[in-house]
């Protein structure tokens, strides 16, 4: 499975729906995930460009992107940001990789 993370931004419709009648919508969120093959490892409330985090197992980056356009189908988030997120193990696998390679820029020979 592929973990990302997963950052939202509400509407102002929805914050203020919120603030009236307060619930926590993970409840929801949960088994939508889960109905997609997926495991929600955390969420918490953030602060800044986006209002919610999320890390997030899908099985492929197909799902991933089927998640989010439900969730945006909605009309309750202004933004939903996945962000694919890699083990330090591959990390290293990718510098390796990368160290077996050279890049010439424009113009060099």
């Amino acid at each position: 499975m592929a973990t990302y993370l997963v950052q939202v931004a509400f509407t102002a419709d929805s914050i203020k729906a919120l603030v009236e009648k307060p619930e926590n919508r993970l409840s929801t969120m949960i088994p939508l995930v889960q109905k997609m093959g997926g495991k929600f490892i955390g969420s918490w409330l953030s602060f800044g460009r986006f209002d919610s985090t999320a890390i997030i197992e899908m099985p492929d980056n197909i799902s991933i992107k089927a998640f989010e356009m439900m969730c945006m189908s909605g009309g309750g988030l202004r933004f939903f940001e996945a962000t694919p997120l890699i083990s330090f193990e591959d990390g290293v696998e990718a510098m390796r990789l990368a160290g077996s390679h050279t890049y010439q820029r424009f113009g060099e020979n």
